[in-house]
Formats: C-alpha cells, structure tokens, sequence
C-alpha cells in the first residue's frame, strides 16, 4: 500500500485511514520539532543543512495537511477542519503560521502573567522576578474604581449602580404592563436620582466635586448618561434627514456631516476650554456635563446614520401600508416603521454604543481621571514607577470584558427579534 501512494498527487478518499494517519504523523512531528527547537535547544533535524533546519516544522506540517485534505471525506470533524482551516495549499499555510504563532507566543505570555507573576504584598519591593507585578493593581484598585472620590463616601457610588442594576434586573422580569413606567423612570428620574446622590450636597450628603470623580465609576457614569441621550437625539437626526422640509433636512444633514468631521478629541477640547468662554459673565455649567453633552452629541451623529441606514432597508410598502391605515407621521414612524428599522441595524448600534464606551479614555485631555487616567497617574507615583504594563493588561482587560458582554447581548437581541423576509 506504501508503494501505491501518490505523495505528490491528491490524497483519495479510498486511501483515508492511510493518508489520515500520515498526515497527522506528520503535523505532530512538525509541532513537536518546534517544541523542541524552540524551548529546549534540541534539533531534530540536525543532520540538515542549518538553513533548512529552521524550515523542516513548517514543512512537515504543511505536508501533513496536504494528506488530510481530503473532499467530502464523511467525517464530519475532518470536513469541518478541512473548511475551516485546510481548503487549499493558502489557507493551509496561514494556519500553520497561525498556530506557530500561538505556540511561541503563549508559554511566555502565561509565563508573565501568572507564572513568575508576584499576587501578594503590599510594596514595589516585594515584586520579585521577571513576571508581572499584580501587586500594584491590588494596591490600587480602590482608585481605579472610584478614582479620586473620598473613601468614606464610595458607599454613594455603590448605592447607585446597586440601584442601577436591580432596575434593569427588575425592567426583564416585570409584566408589560408596568415596563413602560420602568423605562421612563429609567430615563427621565433616575439620572437626577444619580447626580444628586453621587453630588451631594442635599439630604445631608457631603458636596464631591466632580473633579473628584475617576476611575472605572466615571467610565460607567459617562457612557451610562451618553447612551441614554445619543439615541434618541440619533433618531430625531436620522428622521430629520429623511424629512421633506429643506430647512429640517439641510440643517439635520449639517449636524451630522459637522461632527462626524471633526476627531473626538477636538470636540472634549472644544467643551472643555472654549465653550465657557462663550457663555455668559457668571454663567457655569460643569465640566462633566460639557464633556458628557460632547460625547453624546459626538455619538448621536453616527447613531443617527445607522437608523437612517435601517429606515432606508424597508420597503415602500410598509409606508404605504401604514398611511392607509389613517397613521399620521409620528403614529407611523412610531409603532410602523422605527421597531422594523431598529430591528435591522442591531448590529451597527451596537458597534457605536462600543466605541462610545471606547472612547471614554479620551477625556483624559480635559482633566478628568477615568480608569485609563487613574492608571496614567499610578504609574508616575514615584513608589510604584515601571508598572505601566500591569496597569494597560488591567484596563485592556476590563474593557475587553465590558465589550464584550455587550457584544454578546446585541447577538441575543438579534437572534430574538430575527424575522426571515
């Protein structure tokens, strides 16, 4: 059977036990021969020229996926792998320079982070050894999360977003019926509840400065407050564009193309330095709530071009079919057209409410600390300097994970909402 076997030719599906076996043989000796090479010095090529010794792995594995290449196999595992990942010579290829990758790269990474990483103490000199020092987030962690706020007063943060969380638990388990006066109490009390409480300065509560306001609970109060008014400021923009009357529609089309042609971070400069000025002698408003009205205006513009994108999917019968109904503009557009069109651009709202949470960093510029900030001023304190790195895998992290649970809740909602036309 040896003898009868096409190594250059297409390996057959009458041959797949041999061809199976060769070809896996040969991607674990090429793995392996990296293994070695890589972390233990050994060559198992050695006998080679030493140009080809740094290129026997990758052809090895590169054989061993030619030989498993095989169509319509009836494997279902080996199909699925051959689809995926060995369709043809490219593909194969880029999926062994892939994996070599997260061979070289992983050990050293998990070496770093967790391996020769120090977790206890409470000094920079007990960090020891070449991994990372997690006893600096550990140290720090009470400022990252409440930044600059007093510590005797972070029980208000905590109410708040306790209080936040059992709405919106309480907003998904609810009847119906009372859904509707949870969502306005949401949008329209709440915030005020949140301000106040967070403030101070009534009931008997001690006045914060938002200047002391940092850390991950201002990324959280930032992007909460942002995504509230973004939407539906992005809905009106959206209809406005849409809108018969020139004045309506020119001066919506002039918003959207103005602030989505200016970068982030001139916009926080803008509210930040110059807009005071233009107000009037003794007039103040907040520093937070000019850099939160930035942001929302900010976002809402390119809100406003993902529902123009979902009302301009529908058909023209869904208009037609609801003006025949009687439906005025507003009766139309709201139990009609918009829950059709929201429904369509899930997926692009999602991604602006993400950069919106990514882009809280950026208030960095106008002086006020978020979690990306807070880490900033660690790492120059002159006790802890040189754990700059810990502090970005920190903040990389969190905002990896908050991303990503919203990531996955717009698929649930997608897959919910999912209508075959």
């Amino acid at each position: 059977m040896i003898k009868n076997l096409d190594f250059l030719g297409k390996p057959s599906i009458e041959k797949i036990s041999l061809f199976v076996g060769l070809g896996a043989s040969l991607f674990v000796l090429g793995v392996v021969d990296l293994l070695l090479n890589s972390f233990f010095g050994f060559n198992l090529t050695s006998f080679l020229p030493r140009w080809l010794n740094y290129l026997t792995p990758l052809i090895f594995c590169f054989l061993g996926l030619h030989y498993i290449r095989i169509d319509y196999s009836g494997n279902k595992n080996l199909d699925r792998l051959n689809k995926n990942l060995n369709s043809n010579w490219f593909n194969s290829l880029l999926s062994i320079l892939i994996i070599f990758s997260l061979i070289l790269s992983i050990p050293p990474i998990l070496d770093w982070l967790f391996f020769d990483a120090n977790f206890s103490g409470e000094t920079k000199e007990e960090c020891t050894g070449d991994g990372a020092c997690w006893i600096f987030i550990k140290i720090w962690l009470p400022r990252f999360i409440y930044g600059m706020y007093p510590l005797t007063e972070i029980w208000r943060i905590n109410t708040t977003f306790v209080l936040l969380i059992g709405l919106v638990i309480l907003l998904f388990v609810s009847p119906q019926k009372y859904k509707k006066y949870l969502v306005i109490f949401l949008l329209f009390v709440f915030p005020f509840i949140m301000i106040n409480l967070l403030s101070g300065g009534n009931f008997g509560l001690k006045w914060v400065e938002t200047n002391s306001w940092g850390g991950l609970s201002l990324t959280f109060i930032i992007s909460i407050f942002a995504l509230i008014f973004c939407f539906p400021v992005g809905i009106f923009l959206a209809l406005g564009r849409r809108s018969s009357a020139p004045v309506t529609r020119y001066s919506s089309i002039g918003f959207i193309e103005f602030w989505r042609g200016v970068p982030l971070i001139t916009v926080l400069f803008m509210a930040s330095v110059m807009f005071p000025m233009f107000l009037p002698d003794g007039t103040y408003m907040d520093k937070l709530i000019r850099v939160i009205i930035a942001i929302t205006l900010f976002e809402a513009a390119y809100m406003a071009e993902v529902i123009r994108g979902g009302l301009q999917a529908l058909p023209r019968g869904q208009y037609d079919a609801g003006k025949s109904l009687g439906m005025g503009y507003w009766k139309l557009h709201l139990l009609v057209i918009m829950p059709q069109a929201l429904k369509l651009v899930i997926p692009g709202i999602a991604n602006t409410f993400l950069a919106l949470v990514k882009d809280t960093p950026l208030i960095l510029v106008v002086g006020l600390l978020e979690l990306v900030g807070m880490i900033d001023m660690a790492k120059t304190n002159p006790k802890w300097l040189g754990f700059a790195a810990e502090g970005y895998v920190f903040a990389g992290v969190v905002f990896w994970i908050i991303c990503y649970s919203m990531s996955r809740y717009s698929q649930r909602l997608e897959k919910r909402y999912k209508t075959d036309r």
